[in-house]
């Protein structure tokens, strides 16, 4: 997997015409440039590093390739390999073993994306599933939220929004401009009237699954933080209530919010 530490903004949509013109241009500069950078990449790489230098210069290349024919191919990888309803191939920034994990994960491969699949997993065991991406470029596909993790006594802090039979973890929704530290102490502080500690921010993971009342494309990923805090957890009756959370309560929760009660409960945190 490999893990990017920027997350891009959608670009603004742009004239047809400029799209079509940089396209030659780019097909030009690289029928050029590319053969004597590539050459002096493998040097560079067996120079700097010998073999392993090398194998990492070809694997960046490898993954550069692998994004690109999930945007060149994107109409018909999603005509011939995934069921409707499925994870839509073609975001620039993924590679088409990721759109393929995830297809995987939901279910959604043709017979034939299912033969890819496994045709690959005899060459690398699980070699889509270890390829899905959790920082790629945002989706309309992709719900992006943060959650705090704070549990006491092994149960689980979760809000159960007013008129709603299911629980939430508290956070919200990421935003492009901000670090997630700034966008998840602003939810909290907003939801609960608690200062999260800065320093005290422990990633926990990302975790993704299909969105539970959206439509059957939508995915939602959620990526977790564990800090302490300072004030008092208090929170408008208009918005809901606080409750403390077993494994038990595991169906009470959304789709995504399982997942993370399976890891709590097998790191021993959660009863």
């Amino acid at each position: 997997m490999i893990l990017k530490k920027q997350v891009y903004k959608v670009d603004k949509k742009v004239n047809p015409l400029i799209g079509i013109l940089l396209f030659f241009i780019s097909i030009f500069l690289l029928t050029l440039t590319l053969p004597l950078g590539f050459i002096y990449g493998i040097f560079h790489g067996l120079f700097k590093k010998g073999i392993v230098g090398l194998s990492e210069y070809l694997l960046e290349i490898a993954i550069s390739i692998d994004q690109l024919g999930n945007v060149g191919m994107q109409h018909l990888l999603n005509v011939l390999w995934i069921k409707k309803g499925g994870y839509k191939f073609g975001n620039r920034d993924e590679t088409i073993s990721s759109a393929l994990g995830r297809n995987n994960k939901l279910g959604t491969l043709t017979k034939f994306g299912s033969a890819i699949d496994q045709l690959l997993d005899l060459i690398d065991k699980n070699h889509s599933l270890n390829s899905i991406d959790y920082y790629i470029e945002p989706s309309a596909e992709i719900i992006d939220q943060l959650k705090w993790i704070h549990i006491v006594d092994q149960k689980l802090l979760a809000i159960k929004p007013a008129g709603n039979t299911k629980y939430i973890l508290p956070g919200g929704q990421k935003e492009p401009k901000e670090s997630d530290v700034m966008t998840l102490s602003r939810e909290i502080k907003n939801e609960l009237g608690i200062i999260l500690e800065i320093s005290s921010f422990e990633h926990l993971g990302i975790f993704e699954a299909r969105a539970d009342d959206n439509k059957p494309t939508i995915l939602v990923r959620s990526t977790c933080y564990a800090a302490q805090y300072t004030g008092t957890l208090t929170i408008m009756p208009e918005v809901g209530e606080i409750f403390w959370l077993h494994y038990k309560d595991r169906e009470k929760v959304s789709e995504v919010d399982k997942l993370i009660f399976d890891l709590l409960k097998d790191s021993g945190q959660l009863i």
